[in-house]
């Protein structure tokens, strides 16, 4: 058991959700001197034992508050940090959680694979330090005979690209519709809960971080496979959605657009500490310089990243230009309501959309029960992403 679990979570979480953030903060820093190590920019280090990525030290996770399912905290522990992150806002309305998952011990977790396609491990290394990924390569790829779009996934906190895939089912729609997914796995030396680090400057600019990384592991994977430059788009969840956010703003002469769930906007922190103040709603960030295609999916039920967080998104996206708001409001095959806006243009383009599922929290909507924090009965939002990026381009 490491000295994190000897901090005392339950007045941690207390004083989280009563908004003292500077005396939760102080809480968790007083774990230095408990076998915690500081980071030189003041964030909390990961425990003295941990390895690290050669060239940076590794930073304590961002609290997610996310639900997880039983199968979620380590073996023997007695209250794990996924337990915590649960707790910190409680289990939000409308989650369903998937069945306990098959270890190492047991069958294979992996998302199955039809005949014909591949799911493939690699590994990428840049300036910034290496990252793997995996490559999902439908069955009806052919070399040579056509471009084909791509799609890049960024998963959320203790995931991995294998759970993200279950979860958001986005290889079974690309196996439809003929398309190739990466989903690059953030590292547990670059955060211990496996969060991309969009609160970091360094992670929120171009050619530095993991903007970087990210952008090395597309690029890779247009040079080797029959891509279409032009149709090229990125997606996430929560942390993932933010770095999504990120890699729009900084690189889009990359990305032809973005999709962010229950994410936050680029720039909306700029250290671990403001990240508390964003993720509980902050406030307005800049508008950025263009117009950035953008479809966003937040829950008005979440306490881990408030609602507000996916409007900030929009108007950020927005550049702010005037458009129209066109409202539909509906309700999923599961029985969940849901607004749909979407900012129609002066010329009549429609190229920001904006989805609320009511009633919903921290997880993807219309995801597997067989992936983390995804709410099977909401509309699908694998699917919805994938309809607006193939239209802005057809």
């Amino acid at each position: 058991m490491t000295e994190f679990s000897k901090i005392d979570m339950g007045e941690v979480t207390r004083l989280t959700r009563e908004g003292r953030l500077d005396e939760a903060m102080a809480m968790l820093k007083g774990s230095a001197v408990r076998g915690f190590a500081p980071s030189a920019d003041g964030t909390i280090g990961s425990p003295l034992d941990l390895g690290r990525e050669p060239g940076r030290h590794s930073r304590w996770a961002m609290p997610s508050g996310m639900p997880v399912s039983d199968s979620g905290n380590a073996p023997g522990s007695a209250y794990g940090t996924k337990d915590w992150f649960s707790s910190l806002n409680g289990r939000p309305r409308g989650f369903q959680e998937g069945p306990r998952l098959p270890t190492a011990r047991g069958a294979s977790a992996n998302p199955a694979v039809p005949e014909g396609a591949r799911f493939t491990d690699h590994c990428h290394s840049g300036t910034a330090g290496r990252r793997s990924y995996k490559l999902y390569v439908p069955s009806s790829y052919e070399e040579g005979r056509e471009r084909h779009p791509l799609v890049v996934m960024l998963h959320g906190c203790t995931q991995s690209p294998d759970d993200f895939a279950r979860g958001t089912r986005m290889n079974e729609i690309a196996e439809e519709l003929g398309f190739l997914v990466v989903y690059p796995g953030q590292s547990q030396s670059a955060n211990i809960q496996k969060c991309w680090n969009w609160f970091e400057t360094k992670d929120q600019q171009r050619d530095t971080g993991e903007p970087s990384l990210i952008a090395g592991i597309t690029r890779e994977v247009m040079a080797g496979y029959s891509i279409d430059p032009k149709r090229v788009f990125i997606a996430g969840l929560s942390a993932g959605g933010a770095a999504a956010a990120v890699m729009g703003q900084r690189y889009p002469d990359l990305f032809a657009a973005v999709g962010v769930h229950s994410g936050l906007a680029c720039g909306a922190a700029r250290d671990m500490s403001s990240a508390f103040t964003a993720m509980r709603g902050g406030s307005p960030v800049r508008a950025g310089e263009r117009i950035i295609p953008t479809i966003v999916f937040h829950g008005d039920g979440d306490t881990t990243v408030a609602p507000v967080n996916g409007d900030h998104v929009l108007e950020q996206a927005k550049a702010g230009t005037i458009a129209t708001p066109v409202e539909t409001r509906g309700v999923s095959k599961g029985g969940v309501a849901y607004t749909r806006t979407v900012q129609r243009e002066a010329d009549g383009r429609e190229r920001l959309e904006s989805w609320r599922i009511h009633g919903a929290g921290h997880a993807w909507s219309g995801g597997s029960a067989a992936g983390s924090y995804t709410l099977p009965s909401g509309p699908d939002a694998s699917r919805e992403m994938i309809r607006f990026f193939l239209a802005l381009s057809a």
